[in-house]
């Protein structure tokens, strides 16, 4: 088994575990605390969940460094004391797991079922493996090297052509002073796109671009590596495109996030760009 492929089982049992943990606790009694504002929320679950899934990448992968969305625990599991160790930025060299507990974690609180669990295992800057894990749909979307798979089977984004048949998501979050940009964006995709959807995970989002059930997305805003690499990974290997606001291949470090089927990309780029002009 190469290096790569030994990655993506791991990553793909990792994203399980977590995701089961999840799932277990899913619409109980949660412990919801409240992190940047009102709704940026982080439950006790979340760091559970977190817990399992670094525990199960030490358990192959000892020495490698970790990228989570949660604090990283000193106590990787219930048995077990590990010291992995935390980064704050994706390195250029050697390896490091980048891993979303539950992303989409307000749907979770609210007993909605679009939420999962994300792993990407990334070796010299680069993603080799990827997994989004949607527990309440049983849903597992896999990327390696050459492809993506959803409960194994192979992916390819819309054929669609016409952008008037597009259904594109608006991703993001905006604080209440900057609404407005939302609305603006909203507003652009609207006047170019056939129908607008907003799921509350980034992650299942660039998921459903991957198997071809959205034409795209656009966010304005730049996001965390545990919200987009992911599922960046799975658009590309499914053929899809995704770049910035300026047009140019997406990097974990860029400032805004476009994604699509490929066809009439540059109208998601315009859309993204006419929602900043009101700045």
């Amino acid at each position: 088994m190469t290096d790569a492929s030994h990655r993506a089982a791991v990553a793909e049992r990792a994203a399980r575990s977590g995701g089961v943990v999840a799932r277990e606790q899913f619409r109980g009694d949660l412990n919801v605390e409240s992190k940047a504002n009102k709704n940026d929320l982080v439950t006790e679950t979340d760091r559970d969940a977190q817990r399992q899934v670094v525990a199960t990448v030490l358990e192959a992968f000892p020495g490698d460094r970790f990228l989570c969305e949660e604090a990283l625990s000193t106590r990787a599991g219930p048995e077990a004391d590990y010291e992995p160790e935390a980064v704050d930025t994706i390195p250029s060299n050697g390896s490091v797991w980048v891993i979303d507990p539950i992303d989409g974690t307000a749907n979770y609180v609210r007993g909605m079922r679009l939420w999962g669990t994300a792993v990407s295992a990334v070796v010299d800057g680069d993603p080799v493996a990827s997994v989004t894990y949607l527990p309440s749909y049983g849903d597992l979307y896999a990327a390696g090297p050459e492809n993506v798979m959803r409960d194994g089977t192979a992916l390819s984004v819309s054929d669609r052509t016409d952008p008037e048949t597009f259904a594109v998501a608006p991703v993001g979050w905006w604080d209440r002073d900057d609404r407005d940009e939302f609305g603006r964006l909203c507003s652009a995709v609207g006047d170019r796109f056939g129908d607008i959807r907003r799921l509350g995970s980034f992650q299942a989002t660039l998921a459903h671009v991957a198997d071809g059930a959205l034409e795209g997305l656009v966010c304005t805003r730049p996001m965390a590596p545990w919200d987009t690499l992911a599922g960046v990974q799975m658009v590309r290997q499914a053929g899809g495109t995704v770049t910035d606001l300026d047009g140019e291949p997406w990097t974990h470090d860029s400032d805004s996030v476009v994604a699509s089927n490929g066809e009439t990309h540059e109208a998601f780029v315009a859309a993204g760009n006419e929602a900043l002009e009101g700045e």
